[in-house]
């Protein structure tokens, strides 16, 4: 489904991702860990086509989106469905209208086609009967809800997650990575997360993989990368600090 290829791509001379190759098949959900600040969400970005590689490629299902032009890439990106870390809903819209951006953007839908599939897409979240309310008038976890319903309104093959239960207390992050685990299995979707959040990891993934200096450094089911020997994956798993962030990699951060 998604093969990213020696993929390399630097900021202001700070080497962010470093050949970085990984694969992922076709339904299954891969989890990229590392440390704030290392390169995850810029990986994203490169597989949706939002970034340009300095060298290396990403394959999505045959077509390379480091070489395609802006009409065909949007085609590709009809594949996509992404939930954003803040869940980047629009204050001054409704939450229907929220979810219903995208098809009224992109689509001939009549409105009652567009009102249909918005309140299934909320059911399929647990959300019904919020059509109405204000982003302003929900918890955290009722965005993330809400930004998950409009990631899927799109009928996509690949979900993407950027830190999906970050800012969420311990009982509702949990239910966000049950709500990710049965959209998974419910939509028959391919799946990529990345965190910082551990548990969360175990939680959703089929096989996790862990980011260190620009590189996959390991990759495996949650069980394997749970008693991986490597001192890296270790640090990471018992919240051991790994030294300050430098000013260059502060430079990168923001970008992640």
């Amino acid at each position: 489904m998604i093969d990213v290829e020696n993929l390399t791509k630097s900021f202001d001379g700070n080497l962010v991702l470093d050949r970085l190759c990984l694969h992922v098949p076709e339904g299954q959900t891969l989890v990229v860990i590392g440390r704030s600040g290392c390169g995850k969400s810029v990986l994203l970005k490169h597989i949706v086509g939002l970034l340009k590689p300095d060298s290396g490629r990403v394959m999505v299902k045959g077509q390379d989106v480091t070489r395609l032009n802006e009409k065909h890439l949007n085609q590709v990106r009809k594949l996509f469905g992404v939930v954003f870390q803040g869940s980047a809903l629009f204050d001054s819209l409704t939450v229907a209208e929220n979810v219903a951006f995208g098809l009224l953007e992109h689509t001939r839908m009549s409105r009652r086609e567009i009102e249909t599939k918005v309140a299934r897409c909320l059911e399929v979240v647990g959300m019904e009967g919020v059509e109405n309310k204000m982003p302003s008038e929900l918890s955290g976890g009722m965005k993330k809800r809400v930004a998950l319903a409009r990631a899927v309104v799109f009928d996509p093959a690949i979900i993407l997650y950027d830190e999906p239960t970050t800012g969420l207390d311990p009982i509702m992050a949990d239910a966000i990575n049950e709500l990710i685990v049965s959209l998974a299995r419910k939509l028959s979707v391919t799946s990529i997360a990345v965190t910082h959040d551990i548990n969360s990891a175990y939680k959703i993934a089929d096989r996790i993989a862990m980011l260190h200096a620009g590189k996959i450094v390991e990759e495996g089911t949650p069980e394997q990368i749970r008693n991986c020997p490597n001192p890296i994956v270790q640090q990471f798993i018992q919240g051991k600090a790994e030294g300050p962030i430098t000013r260059t990699s502060q430079s990168a951060a923001w970008r992640e």
